[in-house]
């Protein structure tokens, strides 16, 4: 099934939940209305179903709520929305209330069964690890890609690393990692994401990227997963377009901060 309209009720019914479930492990969900809000020690996630099912008025003051309940905890929240949801002035009814649109990414779908396909590499080795240090050497990796420091990615990755719906993968050349990836299993549903993937300039147009996207597709499979999600920037996007990914939506977050 690879009908874009068929891919993305697949996606709406079974990986869209996720974003409020596992938001923040171990954080409070919540609901109001039509929503879920996750209340996470630094901050909030609010998200919801496609068709929120209230507007106008009624949604200004649902917006406020939210936006509200976390001023008076002096944090930020983030609320995710979809291009294809409903109603469709959500955006500038989210910008009215302060909210600040973050980058538009674009939801991709394909099938792991047909993403497998082998990948030749010119020294690189990938491998899966769970070690700390290796996630440590992924966030320096990160920082020198994005001219930035990304400690605060390793810090994540340390502290799922044991999960055994992660999947981390590294692209190692030259004794330093040059790329990396996950893989994360929606727990009960036949979707898995795809997280990850930037790597080190030199190391650029050798194919890692669809390397990783493949060693990941086959764990997928071994594991009974039928989907696999993207949120893409415009740079990864082509790539996985000629993988077989198709777009289904688009996906921007929407940010209020104190």
């Amino acid at each position: 099934m690879t009908d874009a309209a068929a891919l993305l009720s697949a996606y709406d019914t079974q990986a869209r939940p996720a974003e409020w479930a596992n938001a923040v492990p171990g954080a409070p969900v919540h609901r109001d209305g039509p929503l879920f809000r996750v209340e996470g020690p630094a901050g909030g996630n609010v998200a919801g179903p496609p068709d929120l099912g209230v507007t106008g008025a009624e949604l200004d003051e649902l917006i406020a709520r939210q936006r509200d309940f976390f001023a008076g905890r002096g944090q930020p929240v983030e609320w995710k929305t979809w291009g294809h949801d409903r109603p469709a002035d959500l955006p500038a009814r989210l910008e009215a209330a302060g909210f600040v649109a973050d980058d538009r990414e674009t939801v991709l779908i394909g099938l792991a069964g047909e993403m497998t396909g082998p990948v030749e590499l010119d020294g690189v080795v990938l491998r899966e690890t769970r070690e700390e240090a290796d996630m440590r050497r992924i966030g320096d990796c990160l920082s020198e890609v994005w001219g930035k420091d990304c400690g605060a990615i390793a810090d994540r990755l340390v502290s799922i690393k044991d999960d055994p719906d992660v999947v981390v993968v590294v692209a190692e050349a030259e004794g330093r990692v040059v790329s990396a990836a996950r893989l994360e299993i929606v727990p009960g549903t036949e979707f898995g994401g795809l997280w990850g993937g930037s790597t080190l300039e030199r190391w650029r147009g050798r194919g890692i990227y669809r390397a990783l996207v493949a060693h990941r597709a086959r764990v997928a499979v071994q594991r009974g997963i039928t989907y696999l999600q993207v949120d893409a920037s415009e740079d990864s996007r082509p790539i996985l377009e000629r993988l077989g990914f198709v777009a289904v939506t688009t996906t921007t977050p929407y940010v209020w901060r104190p």
